[in-house]
This record gives structure tokens, sequence and C-alpha cells, in this order.
């Protein structure tokens, strides 16, 4: 009789310790500045469980904007941002003694594609006398389409037509497909899926990638307030390990097998229009190898943004981004 009883228990046992172990996993808020394939180590880790290997369970929230994922960490109500670290530059620009600091760097070159409403040849000079959709004043991919613009040697208006190309920034990131399609601008910037599924459905043709013109920047990268690395270094340790780990699934598999990764994140594409995404932005050479970021990549984004008239005083690289605990991880 206390044989059974044993193997009764055995079950309930292994379902408690089970519920253990889960509960013991440290719940993460991430927010993102937009959901988009171009992050797909993210996913990636998130999907293959690389996060609840280090002990960690990821909350993910799309904020929609640099902007807002900035509040949202400012607020406490997010542990860790992701967006271009442009945010990060103006927060300790503008005198925030809990500043950000950047500890992963995730995309190294520009992530959106110029389409338009023809299937044209396109190159920059297209954009003469017209109108382009550009995101949010301030944001990374409305300065460096900009950036693109003025060194081909286009002037830039971002108020209407009394320049070679007028860059508007009236129209929210988030609305800007919805807004193209409806009749908006002559051509806009998009990101994956988002390009390619309105290009499927004959709303738009992506042209050309706004990478092929700038050069390689810090483009979005992982990072939380100076208050949270302190008391919490070794989560974000563990959380780089797990980006880390996305990185090189993504990096050394087939863009079909990426694909297969990400699918649970993005199942409202198939397969094939996902693998043609991955592809897509594996050819435009955006991911970054490490969470190491390189200083180089910070100095282009400086640039970029004061070419745009965004930024009078650099931040301190060796302030705003701490790398001890990337290269740990990569070893």
């Amino acid at each position: 009789m206390k044989k059974i009883i044993i193997v009764l228990l055995l079950p309930l046992l292994f379902v408690s310790v089970s519920g253990c172990k889960r509960d013991k996993l440290k719940e993460i808020t991430l927010a993102e500045v937009t959901h988009s394939v171009f992050y797909a180590p993210q996913y990636v880790a998130i999907n293959n469980g690389y996060f609840e290997e280090e002990g960690l369970k990821i909350d993910l929230v799309n904020a929609g904007g640099a902007d807002k994922v900035m509040a949202a960490l400012l607020s406490g109500d997010a542990d860790v941002g992701f967006s271009g670290p442009e945010a990060t530059i103006y927060v300790y620009n503008n005198g925030q003694q809990n500043y950000m600091i950047n500890f992963a760097l995730l995309t190294v070159r520009d992530g959106s594609f110029i389409c338009g409403r023809t299937n044209e040849e396109f190159t920059l000079e297209s954009l003469r006398g017209k109108s382009i959709l550009g995101g949010r004043l301030g944001g990374v991919p409305e300065m460096a389409l900009e950036y693109a613009i003025k060194k081909y040697g286009l002037g830039v208006s971002r108020t209407g037509y009394d320049s070679d190309v007028y860059v508007r920034t009236d129209v929210q990131f988030n609305a800007m497909a919805g807004a193209f399609i409806n009749g908006e601008g002559d051509y806009t910037t998009l990101f994956e899926p988002t390009a390619t599924q309105l290009e499927k459905a004959g709303k738009l043709f992506v042209l050309a990638p706004v990478g092929d013109f700038v050069p390689d920047v810090a483009y979005t990268s992982y990072y939380v307030t100076k208050e949270y690395l302190q008391k919490n270094a070794e989560v974000v340790e563990k959380f780089t390990r797990a980006i880390y780990k996305g990185q090189q699934f993504v990096l050394n598999n087939s863009d079909e097998e990426v694909a297969k990764a990400l699918h649970k994140t993005f199942n409202e594409l198939t397969l094939d229009e996902l693998t043609k995404v991955v592809s897509r932005y594996r050819a435009a050479k955006v991911w970054n190898d490490s969470p190491i970021f390189d200083e180089k990549y910070l100095t282009n984004l400086m640039d970029i943004m004061k070419l745009a008239g965004e930024l009078d005083k650099e931040a301190p690289f060796n302030v705003i981004v701490k790398n001890d605990i990337a290269k740990k991880v990569v070893g």
C-alpha cells in the first residue's frame, strides 16, 4: 500500500518542483522601440528559451518610439530599454543624474527600407522635389535618412517643399505605413515585416535599404539606468548572455532556420515570407555579431545627429557605454 502511495505522489512532486523552478524566474520588463524582424536575435533568444536558461522571464512591451521607451525606464515601468542609443545621449546631455548606460549593441546598420508607389530603379536623386515620411524628429531612422540625402548633395526641409526634399516628421512612427497607403507622401521608410506585408498586398514597392546610403552605426542597443546597473549587474549579465546566444544563432544558421525560430513571434507571416525578410536583413548586414558596443559606431551616430542639427554636445562614450559585461559574456 505504501508503494502505491509513493507512486501516486511522484507526479505531484514533479509538478511541484517544476512549478518552483518556474516561480524562481526573475521577471524583466523589456520596452522595445517597435516590433520588427530587424531585431531577430532578440526574438530568437525569447523563443528558443535562452532567457529561461539564464533564470529570466521577459515581459516584452512595444513602446512605439524611443521617447516612450525612455519614459518607461525613467518612470520605473520598465527595467531594460531597447531603442536607438540617441535617446541615451539626449538623457545624459539633459543632465539626468540617473542616466542610461548602454550595455549591449544589437544592430549596426539602418534597418529601414525606402518604399514607393511604383516599382522604379531608385536612387537618392529620385527624391528630388518629392516628399518622404521619415519618422519621429530626432529618432535615428529620420536622422539617418537626412544624413543620406544631405551627403548625396540634396537639401532637406522638414516644413514643406522649400528645399530639394521634404522630409516629413509630422506622422508618428507607428502610423507611417497607414498614412502612406492612404496617400500621404511620395515615399516612406518602413521596417520589416511591415514593408514585405504591404508589398505583398500590392500597396507599395520596397525599393532600397537606407543602410546602403549611410555608414555603419550604433542603431539599436539595450540600456538600463545607472542605478539599475549598480543594483542588478548579475541580472544584466544574464540578459546579455541570452542576447548573445540569440545573435550567434542568427549568424550561424540558415535564413529558413532563423525564420522557423521567429515564426512564433511573427505568425502573421508565412514561413516563406519570413525567410525572405530574414534574407533581406542578412544581405543588408544589419546585425552585430556580439553584444560588444564598438566606439566607432557611437561616433558615427553622433556625426549623423550633428548633421541633422539634433546634437550640440557629444556624450562621453565611456560614461554612457559599459562593455565590461558584454566582453565577459563573449569571453
